[in-house]
């Protein structure tokens, strides 16, 4: 049987596991990655580097995504931002 502080380590390690996979963030239209990655890689570009991305989507919503260059240089989503513009001068 096994004992109580492996059965910790081993609930640890899932719970562990299951925070990375459901922090994965998915592309949407407009994502450089949405229908896979680019053809062309960033080669000069240092692996593990960051770099932001603002786009529009098909509704008219601004979002601004964080890309970091992975070892075999692919592009990984890590993060989006919904970005909200108040215009003040607007009557409603």
């Amino acid at each position: 049987m096994p004992s109580l502080k492996a059965l910790a380590a081993i609930a640890f390690a899932f719970g562990l596991a299951g925070c990375t996979a459901a922090s994965a963030v998915e592309p949407i239209p407009g994502s450089i990655i949405y229908k896979g990655q680019p053809r062309t890689k960033l080669t000069k570009a240092p692996i593990g580097s960051t770099f932001e991305h603002h786009f529009r989507d098909q509704f008219g919503d601004d979002y601004m995504e964080v890309y970091r260059i992975t070892p075999d240089r692919s592009l990984e989503l890590i993060s989006r931002r919904r970005i909200d513009i108040v215009d003040f001068g607007r009557a409603r």
